[in-house]
């Protein structure tokens, strides 16, 4: 280095460095002949022995001189095979100390030795000292900054010009040398790094960190100064702040120094290697937040709050770390932790998760019972479950497990599992505990029931962030398109003749209960396009990097023709994980696997020298799965919302050699897309306009009796005579109505506890046993499509061709802001078309009431959902310019739905364009919200779009809402069609 070189780096980062620690933060500077003075004149001995035998006595004035030589024995001489498990056992000593015998009253007592005292950061000795020389085995080392607390070396610092070319390279480059690995064998002094527990590279603009054998990939900036702000730093430093100032306040501050190494260092065994791991500080802030909330919240039930950390950001040890602090937080008082996820394999990742931080006994909950048991044993556990037992660990609003106020409930991913009456459960049954909730997205502006439970955000931690600090890597997204073609219109006529049993009306209700989206996404012609197409992109650009792949089916059926045709195509290996049933046909059930061998092939895959490079799933590993060797997902699938979301960070997790990951789309449905990024519209005026739970529970009382009216001075037991009050259609009409405005009201109040009070729960079932029952006398037997689906799966296939796989829109990184610029500048013959077919269908559209047999035909339903795939996929991009407003976290997006101008979005929105247009929009608004309600009661039964007689209630309940408008008879007919096809494309699950 340049004399130049050096004096820009003393001048520019080493003296404003050593200032911050000194002004400050009250360090002690010391010189070389302090060190010399108190390391006793061993060149060879990083810890100061003198200065810690100080503060030994200091902190422990019981201990004799004896005591205090074997205690500073047992750090500077440990025992270990290298330098991590030296510095794992060192660590294990300074944060939980050491024993020593202690003799009191002629009895010895065995006492804990303390290095540091956490509690009081004013307790112990802050100092630095620069240029100090450490002997290695072969040459020194001079670090350019080394930090002791207590006389023991806890930070290393080593600074670099900011005017080189690579300075974090050259710092990170040197510890390497400092900790002897590597090229760098036995030319450095590991001794230092065996109590060292934080390495820090400045360079004034620019400042990293890492810890004990840190890639350096994984070194990462510092951006907050918590618990300072930026304001209070800048005014406490008389200057705008730097990248160095900014990550020295936050990592050496006294408070932070001592909680960072007590609570946020953790060791992990992974892949057979034992690694190190530092918290970054979006956890650090969290987690302080989340303490600070706990520690002064006026209102004990608003203990708690959502922290929101973008998928892929280290969300799980974020749960650590925070469950670690509470462990020792005295106003905690011993608590009882419990970490709750809503489903099997997040319950084991999570669990597993704690197991290898090192956290002291979890227990998974295998059942209700279970869990009850183990959250009633006392203070002190830490219980693993799933929501789901919340429903038998708390069967009544009066089965309380704990009323204690040391249980803190954290939930990961809450906008999923706490809504409704498992969350009602969850409150009831620990009525006192601090809920905390953890999610990967934002928490949707509609979902009240997150913000009720837990309350607001405590920290966010944004995706655009996440990439910025390389914590994930941009995700960039690809759309292509299998263009189908249908050949003749005799599809019908093949279709009579295949099934001449059946009636015309028979042979309507089987073409709309096809499912034709999923009939033409599984077509063998299709299914082979995009196969050979996935597989010539995955070998040109994803396999020859090492990387591997995940391809999302639309259904079990496709996923299980996807890894056929792949295997028949001479693929790499490739493997499916996907749910099972005993119901399954015997090709579902050939793909069928145990636990141990689902396990197996996920092992594998994580693998990156495994020669499983890809797997295919339908509704498996689409959240919580870790896999950083994943670069590409191909999504042939309608997913929605958080789903959507939550799948595409499948590839954003950071590896050696990984720049990017990236989504290629073969389904591109604009609207689901836009109804994902609709998440990111967050109003902070949502929890104003919630409505008190004293208005809530008043409506619901009124409901309730208005539901039970008719049943007023009868026996209920009596089911025949509850029966026949039901027969006239008008009085079914208003029962259903009262019913389903008590089922709204129920579901307004839960998650409070308050809607388990008798009489709602058995009242709201005995009447929903009672409708079912009614409208089951009042229909004919079920026709049950499904039946035939095989051979008309036969049928369309034959009339199927491809055209061919095209690429619709480039690799782009979604949160780049030129991507808007190239969007805008997309003026293809394809996007042209797109919009001609948008008018056409626009004017069908409009005039569709005056023929409406117009498109009964199997032919034109086909036909037009190739149209519309092919426009959404077109037009997509247009909604696709909107992904960089994820980076900005935008206040409002466009809503999806109508057309007619109303703010109307999802299925509302989808529903409104097919009642009639001549009634006052107000009421055609209000009718559509009640349908999309009811629809959406109906959809939360399991594979309800196989099952007839629920789709017959929903029909029943769409009738009967439109015939309010005064809609005529044709009409309505023709609506509930329409609706219901809106039903299956959007609420199937």
């Amino acid at each position: 280095m340049s004399v130049a070189s050096d004096q820009i780096e003393r001048d520019w980062v080493e003296d404003p460095a050593a200032d911050l620690l000194r002004v400050l933060f009250d360090f002690k500077p010391l010189s070389t002949d302090d060190v010399r003075r108190l390391r006793e004149g061993l060149a060879t001995e990083p810890v100061l022995t003198v200065r810690l035998a100080e503060c030994l006595k200091r902190l422990n004035p019981w201990l004799g001189e004896d005591g205090v030589r074997r205690a500073i024995a047992l750090v500077t001489r440990v025992a270990a095979v290298d330098v991590m498990e030296a510095n794992e056992n060192a660590y294990t000593a300074l944060t939980y100390g050491v024993t020593a015998a202690h003799t009191k009253n002629g009895r010895r007592q065995d006492r804990n030795v303390r290095f540091f005292d956490f509690d009081d950061p004013s307790a112990n000795s802050f100092e630095f000292a620069r240029q100090v020389a450490i002997k290695g085995s072969r040459q020194d080392i001079i670090p350019d900054i080394i930090i002791y607390v207590n006389g023991l070396p806890l930070a290393v610092i080593e600074c670099k010009s900011p005017a080189l070319a690579d300075p974090m390279g050259e710092a990170i480059r040197q510890f390497r040398r400092y900790e002897s690995r590597d090229e760098f064998s036995g030319l450095g002094a590991p001794r230092l790094f065996e109590t060292a527990q934080i390495s820090i590279a400045l360079a004034r603009d620019v400042a990293k960190y890492g810890t004990t054998l840190t890639p350096a990939r994984q070194w990462a900036e510092w951006k907050d100064p918590y618990p300072l702000t930026l304001d209070t730093l800048t005014a406490q430093l008389g200057r705008t702040p730097t990248g160095q100032d900014i990550l020295l306040a936050g990592l050496l501050a006294p408070a932070n120094l001592l909680d960072l190494i007590r609570n946020f260092v953790m060791f992990e065994t992974i892949d057979g290697r034992r690694i190190k791991k530092l918290a970054r500080y979006q956890q650090f802030v969290a987690v302080g937040k989340a303490i600070e909330r706990i520690r002064t919240a006026v209102n004990p039930q608003r203990r708690g709050g959502v922290i929101h950390h973008t998928q892929g950001s280290g969300k799980s040890l974020t749960m650590v770390f925070l469950a670690t602090k509470l462990r020792r937080l005295a106003e905690a008082e011993n608590p009882t932790l419990v970490i709750v996820t809503d489903r099997n394999d997040l319950d084991d990742q999570i669990a597993s998760q704690f197991q290898r931080s090192g956290f002291a006994n979890p227990i998974q909950a295998e059942s209700g019972q279970a869990l009850r048991e183990a959250l009633s044993g006392g203070a002190g556990t830490t219980v693993m479950t799933t929501v789901h037992k919340f429903h038998s660990a708390v069967p009544t609003r009066s089965s309380v497990i704990s009323d204690a106020r040391n249980v803190f409930v954290m939930v990961d991913e809450a906008h999923r599992t706490q809504y409704g009456a498992l969350a009602a459960r969850m409150r009831a049954g620990l009525p006192n505990a601090c809920m905390l909730a953890f999610t990967g997205t934002p928490i949707d502006k509609k979902d009240r029931s997150t913000r009720e439970v837990f309350g607001d955000y405590l920290h966010r931690y944004l995706i655009d962030q996440a990439v910025k600090d390389g914590a994930t890597v941009p995700i960039f997204y690809e759309m292509r398109d299998a263009r189908l073609r249908i050949d003749g219109r005799d599809i019908e006529r093949d279709i009579r003749s295949a099934f001449p049993e059946l009636s015309d009306d028979e042979i309507e209700k089987l073409k709309r209960g096809m499912r034709l989206q999923e009939k033409l996404a599984g077509a063998d012609v299709r299914i082979e396009a995009i196969a050979k197409d996935i597989l010539e992109h995955y070998r040109a650009t994803i396999e020859p990097n090492g990387f591997k792949a995940q391809i999302v089916a639309v259904s079990r059926d496709v996923a299980v023709s996807y890894v056929d045709k792949l295997r028949e195509l001479g693929a790499p290996e490739c493997a499916l994980i996907m749910s099972a049933s005993n119901n399954d046909t015997v090709r579902l059930q050939a793909h069928h696997l145990s636990k141990r061998e689902r396990d197996d092939l996920i092992s594998r895959f994580k693998k990156p020298g495994d020669p499983l490079k890809i797997l295919v799933v339908c509704d498996m590993l689409l959240t919580g799965f870790d896999a950083p060797v994943e670069q590409v997902l191909y999504l042939d699938a309608p997913l929605r919302e958080h789903t959507l979301l939550q799948a595409i960070a499948r590839v954003n997790r950071t590896a050696d050699g990984k720049t990017y990951g990236l989504v290629v789309d073969y389904w591109g449905d604009n609207k689901r897309i836009s109804d994902a990024l609709d998440l990111f519209s967050e109003e902070d005026g949502v929890l104003n306009a919630l409505r008190p739970l004293s208005d809530k529970i008043q409506l619901l009382e009124s409901r309730h009796r208005a539901a039970m009216r008719l049943f007023e001075g009868i026996d209920r037991a009596d089911e025949a005579l509850c029966l026949r009050l039901l027969e006239l259609d008008d009085v079914r009409a208003k029962f259903e109505l009262d019913f389903l405005r008590f089922a709204e009201a129920m579901d307004m109040v839960l998650p409070d506890p308050k809607a388990l009070e008798e009489p709602y729960v058995s009242d709201l079932k005995w009447l929903s046993r009672l409708r079912v029952i009614a409208r089951r006398a009042h229909y004919e037997e079920p026709f049950d499509p499904k039946d035939y689906g095989n051979k008309v799966g036969e049928i369309i296939t034959k009339h199927l061709s491809v055209e061919g796989v095209e690429q619709l829109l480039a690799m782009r990184d979604i949160l780049d802001p030129a991507f808007k610029q190239h969007l805008d500048s997309l003026n293809s013959a394809e996007a042209k078309a797109a919009e001609i077919e948008h008018a056409i269908r626009h004017e069908i559209h409009v005039h569709r009431d005056e023929n409406p047999t117009a498109y009964a035909s199997l032919w034109e339903q086909l036909e037009k959902i190739v149209n519309e795939r092919r426009e959404a996929r077109v037009s997509a991009a247009s909604a696709l310019a909107r992904l960089e407003e994820m980076s900005a976290d935008v206040s409002a997006v466009r809503a999806g739905g109508s057309t007619s101008g109303s703010k109307l979005s999802g299925t509302a929105g989808a529903i409104l364009p097919f009642l009639d247009e001549a009634i006052d929009a107000e009421a055609r608004s209000g009718a559509a919200s009640d349908v999309a309600k009811a629809l959406e009661g109906y959809a939360v039964v399991v594979d309800w779009q196989h099952k007839e007689d629920v789709q017959r209630q929903m029909r029943r309940a769409i009738k009967e809402r439109l015939r309010t408008l005064g809609m005529n008879a044709t009409t309505i007919e023709a609506a509930t069609a329409k609706v219901m096809d809106v039903a299956r494309a959007r609420l199937a699950r």
